[in-house]
């Protein structure tokens, strides 16, 4: 009979708590829905501290780099941070300090004794998603049956990051299983959103956004099935980038249904900016992780797709299409005023906007739903009942345990359709370049129907999913916040179906006034260069590329 999954959860959630130094908590009985100015208003950090912490990475490397920083005061003042993080927004899964800063003094060691850094990211605290292994660490991924079991080895990306000179010292919390878009698990339960506790932070990287949306953070690492990495990152103002499968490493990350490779998760950064989403990249990739990882395509970082993007903003203007409804759901009006806002900033600055149809993302939606739950939920329930902890409550949402899975003939006709439908929605981008005469550089849409979203309620997947299903690049660009005085809900609306009447039913202006809002730029398979280049003209142009 297996040990009381109650008392096991505790356990692990009591070791997070000590994992806090004294002198580093805070006292959270009477906090504000908003905790975002707790870090510089709780008398924890000093003055040098809240200014390491309010940088930008590309930064804080820099004069890592020229010695004009040390790596233990940097990774002290995050750690510290994350602390006041988690204590606000429940957002970690492991903490340890004194692992990094033991990190961070082997780096400075380093420094001194040679006058150089051991890569380009030396020195620079950076968060990871409880899915990546350290060694030495527990991996639970918010299952309660992994607690105890200490990796023996770094996921490839962790190591290559840690080759480059980063410093681990925050593991951030995820759904269970970590197939929602969601923070919750019978671990340590609900994470939060800085901004306002009653929203989720998003999900399944919600620990990631929530972190890094209160500078705990500066770059995280997230993954990606089906908006994991984009939904965290519009729910807390941010920048993140979802690439395209094989371009970053994934090798020896923990995950659920192993061995799904219908649809792949990808993994990529979370940051305030392009240009840290590009030092992360551009770091990983100077370690060659394709020698390391089978998946991993051998492309070095394309400074020349970069320039040739940057050249084209400068002079050309960029040809970019968009739409703000998928056919299936409506967005809320807060999100379809932020499209109108990219869309009519761009046009102003000489950009061209083209109106891009859908290509059956209801198809695609309806085709990833099915993969997901391929194997009628059995390798999550597996391991649920190996612990007994009862199935968070959007699992079963999305995977139904008394479904049949489906056969060996039934996948191999959806990998059929799947790569059917890809071809297709390519011969349409081809079809729009031969119409206009130019190539359509990207095309810009929602992630999701809703601003970050309240506790329960994250239903419509499609915005995030149809992108997985095509491998599209996306980069996820901060764009305003929801105002009750100007986001009024539409009266009479006719929903398209069900689920759209859900989502819609969902919206109050008054309980989303201030919610983050956010949208997509997607490009063609390995784009990445290219397309955070177009990311980060528009956050220029909207004053979003640097969020303080």
């Amino acid at each position: 009979m297996p040990e009381d999954w109650k008392k096991i959860a505790a356990a692990k959630q009591q070791r997070i708590t000590n994992s806090i130094p004294e002198e580093w908590r805070i006292d959270t009985s009477s906090l504000n829905d908003n905790v975002m100015d707790i870090p510089a208003t709780c008398g924890l950090l000093t003055k040098s501290e809240l200014g390491i912490t309010n940088s930008s990475a590309t930064d804080l490397v820099a004069q890592l780099a020229n010695g004009s920083l040390r790596s233990v005061d940097v990774t002290t003042a995050f750690c510290k941070r994350a602390a006041i993080s988690h204590q606000v927004t429940n957002c970690a899964l492991e903490f340890f300090p004194e692992m990094a800063l033991e990190q961070a003094k082997e780096l400075d060691a380093y420094y001194e004794k040679n006058g150089k850094t051991v890569g380009p990211l030396h020195g620079l605290p950076i968060s990871l998603k409880d899915q990546l292994r350290v060694k030495g660490l527990e991996t639970t991924m918010g299952y309660v049956a992994w607690i105890d079991k200490y990796d023996s080895e770094d996921s490839v990306l962790t190591a290559m990051l840690r080759k480059a000179g980063a410093v681990f010292y925050i593991k951030t919390s995820v759904p269970q299983s970590l197939m929602v878009c969601e923070t919750v698990n019978n671990i340590s339960g609900r994470s939060v959103n800085p901004r306002n506790k009653h929203w989720s932070p998003g999900g399944s990287s919600g620990g990631e956004g929530a972190n890094v949306g209160i500078r705990g953070g500066i770059i995280g690492v997230g993954t990606d099935i089906g908006g994991s990495i984009r939904v965290p990152s519009a729910f807390n103002f941010l920048y993140g980038l979802r690439p395209s499968h094989g371009r970053l490493p994934y090798g020896k990350m923990a995950n659920s249904m192993e061995g799904q490779e219908t649809v792949h998760s990808v993994v990529g950064p979370i940051a305030h900016s392009v240009p840290d989403l590009r030092l992360f990249v551009k770091s990983v990739l100077d370690q060659e992780p394709w020698k390391h990882d089978s998946k991993t395509i051998p492309m070095p970082w394309r400074q020349s797709e970069h320039d040739a993007a940057v050249k084209r903003i400068s002079s050309e203007k960029l040809t970019l299409g968009f739409f703000n409804n998928d056919g299936v759901v409506m967005p809320h009006p807060p999100i379809l005023r932020g499209m109108e806002q990219v869309v009519s900033t761009l046009r102003d600055c000489g950009h061209t906007l083209v109106d891009w149809k859908p290509y059956k993302h209801d198809f695609a939606v309806d085709l990833i739903q099915g993969i997901y739950a391929s194997d009628a939920g059995k390798d999550i329930h597996a391991v649920l009942s190996a612990s007994g902890e009862p199935a968070i409550p959007n699992i079963n949402d999305l995977v139904d345990p008394s479904r049949s899975g489906v056969d060996i003939t039934t996948l191999w006709d959806v990998q059929s359709q799947k790569w059917n439908f890809q071809m297709e929605y390519i011969e349409k981008w081809n079809e729009m370049d031969e119409q206009l005469g130019k190539e359509m550089d990207a095309f810009i849409m929602p992630i999701t129907p809703t601003a970050a979203i309240r506790h329960n309620q994250f239903r419509y997947y499609g915005y995030a999913s149809a992108i997985n299903l095509l491998d599209f690049t996306s980069v996820v660009v901060p764009v305003t916040f929801a105002d009750k005085d100007k986001d009024k809900k539409v009266e009479g609306f006719t929903p398209m179906n069900d689920m759209d009447k859900q989502v819609q039913e969902e919206y109050n202006a008054e309980a989303y006034h201030g919610a983050p809002v956010a949208v997509q730029i997607v490009g063609r398979r390995l784009t990445e260069e290219k397309t955070m280049a177009i990311a980060e003209e528009i956050g220029r142009l909207l004053g979003n590329a640097i969020t303080p």
